[in-house]
C-alpha cells in the first residue's frame, strides 16, 4: 500500500530527496529517471498544512488567524517565511514596451491595443 505524503514528508524532513520512479497504477505506467520534488512538496509538513489551510480559506488571513488561533502578524510572518522558500514562477510575463512597439510596427496589434498593453 502507498505511503501518504505526510509520512514521506515526516521521514525526509527538509533533506533534499530525489525521486527515481513514478508509477501510475491505473494506467499501468512506470517512469524511471531522476525527478526533483515540486517546491510545495519540499516544504515541511507543518508548512504544507499551513499552505493548504490558507488556500482552503481562499487566502483570507482573518480566517487563517481563527483556524490556527494566532495573530495577524504571526500569519504574515509565516507567509513571508514560506514565500522565501518558494521560487516565484512567472507563467505569462507581461511583454516589455519594446516588444509591444515591435508588435505594433509589424502590424500584429492596433494602436489602441498597444496603448492598452502598456498601461
Amino acid at each position: 500500500m502507498a505511503k501518504s505524503w505526510q509520512e514521506l514528508t515526516r521521514i525526509t524532513g527538509e533533506a533534499d530527496i530525489l525521486i527515481e520512479k513514478v508509477l501510475i497504477p491505473e494506467r499501468e505506467i512506470s517512469i524511471e529517471g531522476e525527478f526533483e520534488l515540486p517546491p510545495l512538496a519540499r516544504l515541511s509538513l507543518e508548512d504544507q498544512v499551513f499552505v493548504a489551510a490558507f488556500i482552503h480559506s481562499h487566502g483570507s488571513i482573518k480566517q487563517t488567524e481563527e483556524l490556527f488561533g494566532v495573530s495577524y502578524p504571526t500569519i504574515k510572518n509565516r507567509l513571508t517565511r514560506i514565500a522565501e522558500k518558494l521560487e516565484f514562477v512567472q507563467v505569462d510575463p507581461a511583454p516589455s514596451k519594446t516588444e509591444i512597439l515591435d508588435l505594433l510596427e509589424q502590424g500584429e496589434i492596433s494602436v489602441e491595443e498597444a496603448l492598452k498593453r502598456m498601461l
